[in-house]
């Protein structure tokens, strides 16, 4: 099926979101002014308040779309057939990549950098994104149905999974305290992770 082709104005929207990425990651939100937006995305001011009233709504579009992609990016399923360790790493380890990635690091350094007195708007749209399933939760559902792991409290069996992930390959990099990992080092702790888990939980 053929792809449907963008409007004019959704051109522009893009363009702007894409100067946005650029220009709030090496300037900072506080330091890109709407002139400075529409000069690099090549459009005028006043087709940038068309289509986003503040800064502030561009930088919650940019982690709307950050954590929408997210969701949609792991399409791991749950297998009955395959040895826990093994499928539970490979779940683990594609959030892993995903968040290790630059784009990810950047855009969520900046977005906490800019809302971090006023956190409301974001904790907002992080609200609506964590009552969507992930492939995380699907695999915890689909395992406990199975009876090959006991979960009496879901949300906190995923968000031990997700401590464990974050404290390792998420919050030392948004702070600078560590270098990016490679492949090797994403998948040791996608395994690492899958095995405390499991540890705690399978039958």
């Amino acid at each position: 099926m053929p792809k449907e082709k963008m409007t004019l104005s959704q051109i522009k929207r893009a363009d702007i979101i894409n100067a946005a990425k650029v220009t709030f990651t090496e300037f900072g939100v506080a330091a890109t002014s709407m002139d400075k937006l529409a000069e690099v995305a090549g459009v005028s001011k006043r087709t940038v308040y068309n289509h986003f009233e503040t800064k502030e709504a561009i930088v919650m579009t940019l982690m709307a779309d950050l954590w929408d992609r997210s969701l949609k990016h792991n399409v791991a399923e749950y297998q009955s057939d395959r040895p826990l360790l093994e499928q539970l790493s490979e779940v683990v380890f594609i959030e892993v990549n995903f968040i290790s990635s630059q784009e990810y690091i950047e855009l969520t350094r900046m977005a906490i950098g800019h809302f971090f007195y006023t956190p409301e708007s974001m904790n907002k749209e992080f609200q609506r994104v964590k009552k969507q399933e992930s492939a995380t939760m699907r695999w915890i559902r689909e395992a406990i149905a199975d009876k090959k792991i006991t979960v009496t409290d879901e949300e906190l069996a995923l968000q031990q999974i997700h401590s464990l992930i974050k404290g390792s390959c998420f919050w030392p990099q948004v702070m600078q305290f560590a270098e990016r990992l490679n492949h090797d080092q994403q998948q040791k702790i996608a395994t690492e992770v899958a095995k405390m888990f499991l540890c705690r939980y399978e039958n």
